[in-house]
């Protein structure tokens, strides 16, 4: 049975059923489960500090209304950010490589900030779609394209983690494959790819970890437009 480098990407089955949902749930498992004490051991000290910093991160840019959404942001980056972690280890299968997972993800928080905005301050949203000063002729077609460009942000948040993601996980198959070919055959140059390999992986890792943080910055950001 000959098997493409991109079958690592097809959704993991199990008597013909999806495993996609129990590989974003299993992140879950790794959090520790709260207990009577505030602080249980160094762990959940260490998960903490880690969400508070997060959350101020997220925060920063945003008025004391955008608050509300601390716990949705906050649960949004830390179930990206382990998945994309957990799917660097050897035989396992990372949802946030499947643009169907991604744009279910981007497409309602991006429509509940836009929902938002024009809920709260209609006339200062949509005045987003037309710059102060614009001439005349040109605001039919500016109209055209800010809303345009509205509508792509959630496709382009999608399409940003797949793509990020699926890049550097066929970079990494494709390297290792070459190693595992040249070590019988040229082995100085196989420890080589195997230096460029472990480099990369360690790229990986801060890309999977920057994605994450990317995501769910930017679903911030449109949000401290419509607030």
């Amino acid at each position: 049975m000959n098997l493409s480098f991109f079958d690592q990407f097809a959704s993991p089955q199990l008597l013909g059923i999806p495993l996609i949902l129990l590989s974003m749930l299993f992140p879950a498992l790794l959090l520790p489960s709260p207990g009577n004490r505030w602080v249980a051991n160094r762990f959940s000290t260490l998960q903490s500090w880690f969400l508070q910093l997060i959350t101020k991160q997220l925060m920063m840019p945003l008025n004391k209304s955008g608050h509300k959404w601390a716990l949705t942001l906050s649960s949004l980056m830390t179930l990206l950010l382990l998945i994309n972690l957990l799917g660097l280890l050897p035989y396992t299968f990372t949802p946030t490589t499947q643009l169907s997972m991604n744009m279910a993800l981007a497409f309602p928080l991006w429509l509940a900030t836009l929902l938002t905005g024009l809920r709260n301050q209609p006339s200062i949203s949509l005045g987003h779609l037309l710059p102060e000063g614009t001439p005349t002729p040109l605001i039919p077609a500016l109209i055209l394209i800010e809303t345009t460009s509205l509508l792509i942000r959630p496709l382009a948040l999608g399409v940003r983690l797949t793509a990020n993601l699926t890049a550097g996980h066929l970079l990494i198959q494709l390297i290792s494959t070459a190693t595992l070919a040249l070590l019988p055959i040229l082995p100085s140059i196989s420890i080589l790819t195997a230096t460029i390999l472990l480099l990369l992986t360690i790229l990986e890792v801060a890309v999977a970890m920057i994605q994450a943080y990317v995501f769910v910055l930017l679903l911030s950001l449109y949000l401290q437009e419509n607030i």
